[in-house]
């Protein structure tokens, strides 16, 4: 098996999910690191590796999903919810733009009172007074969604509204593991799989641009891992390479109902490089800081070539991550492990052809 694998990735050729699984229950460390290095290597020099600084926004905990792995959603009527106000995210962007940040990412709860308008109205006026200095990533797919429900318009409809607003991003976000079966144990009412894929093609349609993400460490099985990768391969070939990056990260299992441990390092470690070797039409391979922290690093030896600085992100704090804005230490460990590291600029919205050309 192994060497079939390996004249397939060598050759520049994808590999089946039947050999990820192989690869992931049966290589060792060196060989994955190997073979994700040849793919890494069609797209990216082998020892360079870009990162920004940016914050994660979170402008509501009111959610009625009822995700059992979140730590952050506060149901509508409880005493401890929020929605900031204009100038409290503001603040919050001023924070990040002193550390040197240049990408804002708003990630929220499903809130039922919010509308198309409303999302229109606050991101449009960041972006008139911040947008000169900063990139937006508006929403995820996943907020798009509700949001398009709750305002009673289909996804192209409201993609239209977002894309003639300003909105230049809604990312993948809000994906965790993309299989209906692990969907129905843990969030039922939130979305099936293909639905998911509607809106990101609706989005993709309308001119913004979209990423890839995916969560792991719950309790989903291998083949729903690879049933998420296997979409999402698919999909990414359907709207031409339009997706320019694709990030995992980890469960963090405190404070929610759901629970249990959380996974090694080595375990994340060794299924990035199966993202990476899996999905060859991705161009970026992103390892999580927010995550992993300093262990991210060593992401880039096994396929990543990129990855983010966070300032704040309480979705994840809420469930136990840690940050520090310690960033230079953060730098110097992929440094000692070979990378010459450089700040980019947020990438710009892939040109392309419409994927319902």
């Amino acid at each position: 098996m192994l060497s079939v694998i390996e004249e397939k990735v060598v050759n520049g050729r994808s590999i089946s999910t039947e050999e990820a699984g192989w690869l992931f229950e049966e290589a060792d460390d060196e060989t994955l690191k190997r073979l994700a290095g040849c793919v890494r290597g069609r797209y990216h020099p082998p020892d360079q590796a870009t990162y920004l600084i940016m914050a994660i926004i979170n402008y509501t905990n009111v959610c009625v999903a009822r995700c059992d792995y979140c730590s952050f959603y506060r149901f509508p009527g409880q005493p401890d919810t929020y929605l900031l106000n204009r100038q409290q995210v503001g603040a919050k962007i001023d924070a990040l733009r002193e550390l040197g940040g240049t990408l804002i990412g708003f990630n929220g709860g499903f809130h039922p009172d919010l509308r198309v308008s409303d999302y229109a109205e606050l991101f449009g006026s960041v972006r008139e007074e911040y947008g000169h200095e900063v990139e937006f990533y508006e929403m995820t797919v996943a907020e798009f969604m509700f949001v398009s429900k709750r305002t009673g318009v289909s996804y192209r409809e409201a993609a239209e509204q977002f894309s003639a607003s300003g909105t230049r991003w809604i990312t993948g976000g809000g994906a965790e593991i993309l299989d209906d079966r692990f969907r129905l144990r843990h969030s039922p009412g939130k979305y099936k799989v293909e639905d998911y894929y509607a809106a990101q093609r609706a989005i993709l349609e309308a001119g913004m641009g979209s990423t890839a993400t995916m969560v792991i460490g719950f309790d989903e099985s291998l083949d729903e891992r690879l049933s998420h990768l296997q979409r999402l391969r698919r999909f990414q070939h359907e709207v031409g390479g339009r997706l320019p990056s694709f990030l995992c990260w980890t469960y963090k299992p405190w404070n929610n109902e759901l629970g249990g441990t959380e996974i090694t390092s080595e375990e994340y470690l060794r299924w990035l490089a199966i993202c990476r070797i899996y999905l060859d039409n991705f161009e970026h391979v992103r390892t999580s800081v927010l995550t992993q922290n300093e262990q991210a690093m060593h992401g880039l030896l096994y396929g990543a070539d990129d990855f983010d600085l966070p300032t704040e992100d309480e979705v994840t704090q809420k469930a136990g991550a840690t940050i520090s804005h310690q960033f230079e230490a953060l730098l110097d460990s992929a440094r000692r492990l070979g990378f010459k590291t450089q700040l980019r600029e947020p990438w710009a919205v892939p040109a392309g052809q419409n994927p319902a050309a």
